[in-house]
């Protein structure tokens, strides 16, 4: 964005130990975390920025930055909103850290000053924006649709040299079959039913090895039980929050997704450029990210069973699995590349932006 003349200021409701924040600001960009610990507090730093600053634009992701976001703007500055997930489903009600009715408020409030107080909507899915239609009641044409991307050079290439490399740092034979996941331990990401199927394939597939790579979350109590069963305990790792995570990818032979609900996958399409085949909930957004019989099998969620016969299917037919592999790759590089993705954004702003320069100028006439 940098090169295209857009510059940037980041501001962050917190700062966290895990993530990208550190490589962002020792490239020199302007990364900003508010002090207030209220949501109130927060609208006045924000306000402040806004004020001293003049932004032509402010770009808002998740439900607490964009209240904080859309409220610290008012009705002076151009709003856009990322819708990235899907939050409102029904699917979301079985998780049992989920209180309907804390639910059902924050969807009134996201969906009130979404209509009143934001200009435009990017949704990373045809999916998202539909739940964003049906849940929040928004325009059809308020949300434009980006898919996101990643870039090719932070991801590198597979190859036998780096799988070799990798499975060497981790004790892991080249005979050894290995399923990769990477997500948050959280209710939604499934991880359960990948735990009850490596626990099915265990009997008869003694090379099995499954690696969960993402922060500790709520369901990671239940799922240290899990793992810790008599056919489990040795088969899978939990690798916590990593930062070389496309090595692990390359490391691996499938890639694994047994969410419930999803708005896009983004670590579909990192493992697609490292070339996995996959195998992965039937989901509508994962769909749109896939092509299924190509380079993925869909099972229902939820349904261990179904998993399982995927996985150990998958791993029968080498030739097959290689072929969904190199499909992965070709998906990777003719839709979700950063350079793409980038592009039709820095459109948006621009438009927006623009939108904005010229209800400003007829306003002041």
């Amino acid at each position: 964005m940098s090169s295209n003349g857009i510059e940037s200021t980041i501001v962050c409701l917190f700062r966290r130990a895990e993530g990208i924040e550190s490589d962002v600001m020792a490239q020199g960009y302007d990364v900003r975390f508010l002090r207030g610990a209220g949501t109130v507090s927060r609208i006045r730093e924000m306000r402040r920025i806004v004020t001293t600053e003049q932004p032509d634009l402010i770009h808002t992701t998740l439900f607490r930055s964009s209240i904080v976001g859309r409220v610290a703007a008012g009705r002076s500055t151009a709003v856009l909103t990322s819708l990235v997930s899907t939050p409102y489903v029904p699917a979301r009600l079985k998780d049992p850290d989920i209180n309907r009715f804390s639910l059902t408020a924050v969807r009134l409030i996201d969906g009130w000053t979404a209509r009143n107080l934001t200009t435009h909507f990017h949704a990373i899915s045809r999916v998202v924006k539909t739940e964003a239609i049906n849940r929040l009641g928004l325009a059809p044409d308020r949300i434009t649709v980006i898919e996101r991307g990643r870039d090719r050079e932070r991801l590198g290439s597979p190859g036998i040299e780096r799988r070799a490399h990798v499975r060497r740092s981790l004790g892991i034979r080249e005979d050894e079959e290995v399923l990769v996941h990477v997500g948050r331990q959280e209710f939604p990401k499934g991880h359960r039913y990948l735990l009850q199927a490596v626990e099915l394939l265990a009997e008869r597939r003694p090379r099995l090895i499954a690696l969960l790579v993402g922060r500790d979350g709520a369901a990671t109590p239940d799922l240290r039980y899990l793992r810790d069963r008599p056919r489990t305990r040795r088969r899978v790792r939990f690798l916590g929050h990593r930062n070389d995570v496309p090595d692990l990818l390359a490391a691996a032979d499938l890639f694994v997704f047994p969410s419930l609900f999803e708005g896009l996958g983004g670590s579909l399409i990192e493992a697609s450029a490292l070339g996995l085949p996959i195998v992965a909930s039937d989901l509508p957004a994962i769909r749109e990210v896939v092509e299924v019989g190509r380079n993925a099998l869909l099972v229902p969620p939820a349904n261990p069973v179904a998993l399982a016969s995927a996985i150990g299917g998958i791993l029968d037919r080498p030739t097959e699995l290689r072929a969904f592999g190199e499909r992965s790759r070709e998906i990777f590089e003719t839709r979700f590349t950063a350079e793409l993705c980038s592009q039709r954004m820095i459109e948006l702003y621009r438009g927006l932006a623009g939108s904005a320069e010229q209800a400003d100028s007829i306003a002041r006439s």
